[in-house]
């Protein structure tokens, strides 16, 4: 277990919905990792300009699952370019209309220690 918390942002046009799915997987995974939900972006022209703006620089980049598959390429892309080593990963599209946010948290907590392995 690492002592320095990881920033996490995420990238999800529903701010406080995105708020409450990630800060319940923090929640239940505090015993092991210690991750700062440090923001949000409603828009993937805002990705850049958050990112920059988060000191430290967030290690964690989320998309939510109402991007397409292109736009969720186009995020972690733009999270790659501006933070070299960023780890970031998209919810599979439509998962939230599929399962709601308890289905959105069961999926992120059975692949976080993926997500978290450096």
């Amino acid at each position: 277990m690492s002592d320095q918390p990881v920033n996490l942002v995420s990238v999800n046009t529903a701010p406080e919905r995105a708020k409450k799915v990630i800060g319940t997987v923090i929640e239940n995974v505090k015993d092991k990792y210690t991750i700062v939900h440090a923001g949000n972006s409603a828009t993937i022209d805002g990705v850049k300009p958050l990112l920059l703006s988060i000191q430290p620089p967030p290690g964690i980049l989320f998309c939510a699952s109402m991007w397409t598959p292109e736009e969720q390429a186009e995020i972690q892309q733009i999270a790659r370019e501006t933070i070299p080593g960023i780890r970031t990963h998209a919810i599979p599209t439509g998962l939230q209309v599929q399962v709601g946010p308890d289905g959105v948290i069961k999926y992120l907590m059975e692949r976080i220690d993926d997500i978290m392995k450096v």
